[in-house]
């Protein structure tokens, strides 16, 4: 069953479209990486989804319904983000003891081992900690929430690598426990994918990719070999990323639809076939140009 549904979605700042007519169906119960560039329009699709935001055309339910400056999606949904306001007159104790009165699934015991196994103080202001811990306390709320919708944008932004490892462990295991329909937009795809189920790729305002996790694993591959070989073989197929090498060599990578005997035979004429890793098919696939940032040296 879909918990979010987009038709169409564009939103129009200042005469630039961040969403450009995009269209795109969120399941219940999954957790979907949400992966683009910067300016890709991942967070103003976020804000659309959690109400912020309302679209300049198209259309978009959550829970069915319209959400913006809707009180029942505000109230099954929290969004976790680098720019969450919290009262600066409560110290982070207050806060979390306000929290259990806006979320109804607000576990107390949770959100308590949390914040001590972080070394958080009760008097401690949120203006006074430092952006990894602003993000870490953050992740608290979020969890805690136990919302039917939960949404971190770019959740890990200042934590150092073991807090995140942490981070994930923590979402995966309640999310086990409990589950519910997580969007984790992150630059991060290595660190999150065995977390994922599901994966959105965005690039320039509109959806480039959709589908699940295992899938994209075997979405492209890498042929590496003498140049005139690699394009015999690539002709006519998907290019997603190409690259010239020294000694009259060549790596592209392509989309995989070879089919076994097709990969066999192109070892046979000496091309070595190369896995892709889901970070990397990412990295290509919403880069600007084929050939990355060797490009901007290309002279010829």
């Amino acid at each position: 069953m879909s918990m979010i549904e987009c038709r169409g979605l564009t939103k129009v700042f200042g005469g630039t479209k961040a969403l450009n007519n995009f269209t795109c169906e969120i399941n219940e119960n999954t957790i979907t990486g949400l992966i683009g560039r910067n300016g890709a329009g991942k967070t103003t699709l976020l804000k659309i989804i959690a109400g912020y935001h309302q679209q300049t055309s198209g259309e978009i339910k959550v829970f069915s319904e319209e959400p913006f400056n809707n009180l029942t999606v505000s109230a099954n949904m929290i969004f976790v983000h680098d720019q969450l306001n919290l009262p600066t007159a409560l110290n982070l104790q207050e806060i979390l003891d306000v929290m259990a009165g806006f979320y109804k699934n607000w576990d107390r015991e949770l959100a308590h081992r949390l914040f001590d196994y972080f070394s958080f103080h009760p008097m401690q202001y949120y203006n006074g900690l430092s952006k990894g811990m602003k993000s870490t306390f953050n992740m608290i709320l979020g969890l805690a929430a136990r919302t039917p919708l939960t949404i971190f944008d770019e959740p890990t932004t200042g934590m150092d690598a073991a807090v995140r490892k942490d981070f994930y462990r923590a979402l995966l295991k309640d999310y086990i426990a409990y589950p519910r329909t997580i969007i984790l937009s992150s630059h991060h795809l290595d660190e999150i994918e065995d977390l994922l189920e599901d994966i959105l790729v965005v690039k320039q305002g509109q959806e480039l990719l959709h589908m699940p996790i295992a899938e994209l694993r075997e979405y492209a591959i890498g042929l590496e070999g003498k140049n005139a070989l690699v394009k015999e073989w690539t002709k006519d197929r998907e290019i997603i990323f190409s690259k010239n090498g020294a000694f009259d060599q060549s790596y592209v990578v392509v989309r995989n639809d070879f089919s076994e005997s097709e990969l066999y035979q192109a070892e046979l004429a000496g091309i070595e076939i190369l896995p892709v890793s889901s970070s990397d098919v990412c990295v290509y696939l919403t880069s600007k140009t084929k050939g990355g940032i060797d490009d901007v040296f290309n002279k010829g």
